[in-house]
């Protein structure tokens, strides 16, 4: 992986966002910008455990922080990264497994809460 992984991250980060910051036709747009990101970088794990392979490494500690936002995406925007991209959310259960990753992110939960204030306070709703 290279600069399109890094680019890849810039795109994940504000598709992300704007599956609960926006609605209508720019959510939907988000929503699929979202999941293409998603199923390339499903391409590119292929049928690895992580993406180097056996061992987790540098890009799945870059990439598994997004995977306590995922609940938010998928509830503002009415999708399912599990259906769209089976493989990910395994490689991503599979990250969720390790100690060190469970204990340093946030609940999902508290991010959808979280999240929801943002909106109401941004008048997204």
């Amino acid at each position: 992986m290279n600069g399109g992984f890094v680019l890849s991250i810039f795109i994940l980060y504000d598709a992300g966002r704007k599956t609960w910051s926006t609605t209508g036709e720019e959510q939907e747009a988000a929503k699929k910008e979202f999941i293409e990101v998603i199923k390339t970088l499903e391409g590119q794990l292929g049928d690895k455990a992580y993406f180097g392979g056996e061992t987790f490494g540098y890009v799945d500690l870059s990439l598994i922080p997004f995977y306590c936002w995922f609940h938010t995406f998928e509830t503002f925007a009415k999708f399912s990264v599990a259906a769209e991209c089976p493989k990910f959310t395994a490689w991503a259960k599979r990250c969720m497994q390790k100690e060190s990753v469970a204990k340093s992110l946030p609940d999902e939960k508290k991010v959808l809460g979280f999240v929801a204030e943002m909106r109401k306070k941004f008048g997204v709703e």
